[in-house]
């Protein structure tokens, strides 16, 4: 990578990162994905349920898929009372904790609206409920509304919401930003495929996706998986980087930041892909680590592996830190050397590649 490409990739990923995107709900960051794709000469299009693909055509009939999801976790508006505040449903997994006190913004028919996310205050709690853990039922959103009308006039129900921030970049190359899961999954795709195209394209085809609705019913990979009808397929997701305090390595396996891309290795991957990654990171003197899974993963890689009579699936993540909040925490070597070791994989493959058990 040049010094130019260090300068400039990051502004990439923080459009995406700035761009609001909760499952369903894509279009923004989607637009910026298929921008940055036609920029490097990808033949580029986006399928009904909003999932953006970039080819990069190959020297055969074989297709590999790379796919990272776009979406991110929000909220939704279920309800708006009289007295102008705002009851919400989660739009993926939310701890309920991180949620109190927080600003959001939701958009709305006539622009953004922003909030903040309210609960009954400490001195006027109870002793027993100074003891229990908020829910989700105990928080609503006050977008400074003086009634129910007003507030109906600014927000319907069906709304949705993310939570505000812009991204932080902080001393020794680290990343903060909401919606790292899984924008980095999705920039990781679109830079592999710009690696590739770069090099003037390998044997097989590559296809980068950017898939919508991960966090809530995997209908993106499901269905991009299905009609593109791929040889192989590389998921790139995140994982719980395992460096942070309270974490046990014994369970989670040691996966730390800077440490590089970890590899996973179990009973729903394909035992050959992992080799070609694994082969591929030491030839390349890419470091990275690697995960055990048990049985499903928890990502795309769960759907995709699944397609049609099955499709031979890796998975790459990236660790990261508070995984599912505000300040999700990455180092960009990880993100980067993620791309590189991807990119300088699709180019091994060939016609002879075995995927035979």
């Amino acid at each position: 990578m040049t010094a130019s490409e260090a300068e400039l990739l990051p502004d990439i990923l923080r459009e995406l990162l700035r761009a609001r995107g909760p499952s369903g709900y894509e279009t923004a960051p989607a637009a910026v994905w298929r921008q940055a794709a036609a920029e490097f000469g990808a033949e580029v299009s986006t399928d009904s349920v909003g999932t953006p693909s970039a080819r990069v055509a190959g020297r055969s009939s074989k297709r590999l898929l790379i796919m990272g999801h776009i979406d991110e976790i929000g909220l939704i508006v279920t309800h708006i009372d009289d007295e102008g505040y705002l009851w919400f449903a989660p739009v993926g997994g939310w701890d309920a904790q991180i949620l109190v006190g927080q600003r959001v913004v939701l958009g709305t028919r006539s622009g953004d609206v922003r909030g903040v996310i309210g609960k009954k205050p400490i001195h006027l709690l109870r002793d027993e409920e100074r003891k229990k853990v908020a829910e989700l039922r105990d928080l609503h959103i006050d977008v400074g509304a003086k009634d129910g009308q007003q507030a109906r006039e600014m927000v319907r129900i069906g709304d949705v919401a993310v939570l505000d921030g812009e991204p932080l970049e902080m001393p020794n190359g680290r990343l903060v930003s909401r919606a790292l899961d899984n924008r980095l999954g999705s920039f990781v795709a679109l830079e592999a495929a710009r690696l590739v195209a770069r090099a003037g394209g390998g044997d097989w085809e590559l296809v980068a996706t950017a898939v919508a609705q991960e966090e809530t019913t995997f209908g993106g990979s499901r269905t991009s998986s299905f009609s593109l009808k791929p040889d192989a397929a590389v998921v790139v997701d995140v994982t719980h980087a395992t460096d942070a305090p309270g974490i046990d390595v014994k369970e989670a396996g040691k996966h730390e930041l800077g440490s590089g891309p970890v590899l996973s290795r179990g009973s729903t991957l394909h035992p050959a892909l992992f080799e070609l990654l694994h082969e591929t990171a030491e030839s390349e003197e890419i470091p990275f680590t690697v995960e055990a899974s048990g049985r499903n993963t928890g990502t795309d890689a769960d759907a995709v592996h699944l397609s049609r009579g099955g499709v031979p699936t890796a998975l790459v993540s990236i660790p990261l830190r508070y995984m599912h909040s505000p300040v999700e925490l990455v180092a960009l070597e990880d993100v980067h050397a993620c791309a590189r070791l991807i990119a300088a994989a699709a180019l091994r493959l060939n016609d002879q590649f075995s995927f035979a058990r």
